[in-house]
């Protein structure tokens, strides 16, 4: 079975940093994009980052350029988020999932087998 889980979520103060991580299985990781989004409370659900896992391209929301990067254990099939300079405005759970359609890489309707997402709060 395809799963992904999500984890590495918790409490920071702004200007802190943390780690999520999304781990894969029952796929091959190398034949799919792999996004992360998160949905802050009473909005919709937003992409963050993804990584192609067959070349490793990354592509960033612009609100989160400079400050997350994401990046892979393709051994281990770990995606990694890492998210430094925090805001509050980054409080949202976040989730990670597998595009399995084509179109654009933020349409969070082309991606399936969401994990069940993990829980980011940055207090200011």
């Amino acid at each position: 079975d395809v799963q992904l889980q999500a984890s590495g979520g918790g409490s920071v103060q702004a200007g802190g940093s943390l780690r999520l991580s999304c781990v894969a299985s029952g796929f091959n990781f190398e034949q799919y994009i792999i996004g992360w989004f998160r949905q802050a409370p009473g909005k919709e659900r937003e992409g963050v980052s993804c990584m192609d896992g067959y070349d490793g391209r990354t592509v960033y929301a612009d609100s989160v350029k400079g400050r997350f990067t994401i990046s892979s254990d393709s051994a281990k099939k770990i995606v990694y988020l890492q998210m430094n300079s925090l805001k509050p405005e980054d409080t949202a759970v976040y989730y990670c999932a597998i595009k399995i359609a084509s179109g654009s890489v933020s349409d969070d309707s082309l991606y399936r087998f969401w994990g069940q997402g993990t829980q980011v709060t940055v207090s200011s």
